[in-house]
């Protein structure tokens, strides 16, 4: 029995809900089909998205955070105390992405004996490939190897597989999805994956494994596609009123109306007692929610850009409060990212800035990347980054300054860093660069090798007897 009850999202998630419908009736009819499909879009979505924004961070070289109930679990990632028994682990990088896999399966197993024209069963089949692939992604990157489930009619218990099969079906799945997505502005509606789509983030996967080569094909081809461009000003990118821009490629569209379909981000960037920026002039609104928990970066952080550098310009470093006085935030690793700059028509923590999973400026970095991790630094290499670095108001670098691919790669690590802060990248980039782990210890953590994945969570454990534990746990 399938139970779906999921709430709209700027349109594409705006179905008729079913309740309690077996497959066999709900997926005899379009509507059927487009609900299940849509619970499949909602937990690929990973509903408020603040989580895993800042669970990308909390063990890097760019943020922190203290105070309100979240500090009970971002203390176990901050500090590399992190177990099996930590709840989100469960609830968000596992119970959730398997809850997206199952109901792709069940669309999966079933869609090939429907009756429906094969244009439609076809373009279907594609779209929940891609989220099934999505879904795995997201454990991959969190566990490592997981017990892959391609059918609802697969054993309950199943042991892991290993390295090569899990992104061997995952490249697999999104490679073959391509084909049968509609291209860029042919989708149904806004959210709705199209071939673009998939072949960003085989092109981020491809990356994240190492292979550069297949990275590099992929992004050039995104690149001469025509269809993207950076964002003029940096500075208004990530706002409400900007948000279907040609940078955005992957996005995950929010909405103010919904809670558990907003970005609820600014309701923890807000220094205490805000009433406003003195430098950009933003003033506090009395429908905005501050919360007790205080997401703050570190000064390192801030202090690694370059002073011209506009992509700084979204961090903030003094405030008034509500007692009139100005604040400084600098020198207590306590400036806050307003990156995601506030919706004007926010709902107390509910803001409706979409989040951009995959942007044209990542795809520029990754293939400049892919570029010095086959060949070294080249002037290709540099003048992919360069783009980026215009933008940003920030000198070009001269191939002359970089005698190694250790020596860009270094440069990368922090071009990323200023680039994408507070979009999700920084964990998985750290790790694929080979810095997580040495970072952390520069900030006298106790990280371990083993840390660069998290715990197999024991209430998976305790359901599954073949489930085995992560080494080091």
């Amino acid at each position: 029995m399938i139970i779906l009850a999921v709430s709209g999202c700027e349109g594409f998630l705006d179905e008729t809900v079913y309740n309690q419908l077996a497959p066999d009736n709900l997926l005899q009819t379009e509507d059927g089909v487009e609900a299940l499909l849509t619970a499949a879009y909602a937990e690929t979505s990973l509903g408020g998205s603040k989580y895993h924004q800042i669970e990308s961070e909390w063990s890097t070289d760019i943020s922190w955070q203290s105070g309100g109930g979240e500090n009970v679990y971002a203390l176990l990632y901050m500090n590399f105390t992190i177990d099996a028994s930590e709840g989100n682990l469960f609830s968000r990088l596992w119970s959730q992405p398997y809850q997206g896999i199952r109901n792709c399966n069940v669309l999966l197993d079933n869609l090939q004996d429907a009756s429906f024209p094969v244009e439609k069963i076809d373009e279907w089949t594609a779209e929940t490939r891609f989220l099934r692939a999505q879904n795995y992604i997201t454990l991959y990157q969190a566990f490592g190897p997981v017990v892959l489930r391609t059918s609802e009619n697969d054993p309950l218990s199943q042991l892991r597989v290993g390295e090569e099969e899990m992104e061997n079906f995952i490249i697999t799945e999104l490679s073959e999805s391509i084909d049968g997505l509609p291209a860029k502005g042919q989708e149904k509606a806004y959210g709705r994956v199209n071939k673009d789509i998939a072949t960003a983030v085989l092109c981020k996967f491809y990356l994240n494994t190492g292979r550069w080569s297949e990275s590099a094909v992929l992004a050039l081809d995104l690149i001469n596609s025509g269809r993207y461009d950076l964002y003029p000003e940096y500075e208004d990118l990530f706002k409400v009123e900007n948000e279907r821009n040609k940078e955005f490629i992957f996005v995950r569209p929010r909405t103010h109306l919904s809670r558990s379909q907003s970005l609820d981000w600014m309701a923890s960037a807000f220094p205490a007692g805000f009433r406003a920026d003195p430098v950009s002039g933003l003033l506090w609104q009395s429908t905005w929610a501050n919360f007790g928990s205080q997401y703050r970066l570190y000064d390192s952080f801030y202090n690694s850009f370059d002073p011209n550098d506009k992509r700084r310009n979204l961090i903030l470093t003094t405030y008034v409060n509500t007692s009139q006085d100005t604040l400084t935030l600098l020198g207590n690793d306590d400036t806050r990212s307003f990156k995601f700059w506030p919706d004007p028509n926010a709902d107390g923590a509910a803001h409706g800035n979409d989040w951009p999973v995959i942007r044209y400026a990542d795809i520029l970095l990754s293939r400049a990347e892919a570029l010095n991790e086959m060949n070294g630094p080249t002037q290709e290499a540099l003048d992919l980054i360069n783009l980026v670095r215009d933008r940003a108001g920030v000198d070009d670098l001269v191939l002359g300054d970089f005698p190694s691919k250790e020596s860009l790669r270094d440069h990368l690590v922090a071009e990323r860093g200023w680039e994408l802060y507070t979009e999700g990248h920084r964990r998985v980039d750290l790790i694929r660069m080979g810095k997580f782990i040495e970072f952390a210890q520069a900030r006298g953590k106790n990280a371990k090798s083993h840390h660069v994945r998290y715990p197999i969570p024991q209430q998976a454990i305790d359901s599954d007897s073949l489930l085995i534990q992560n080494t080091g746990y």
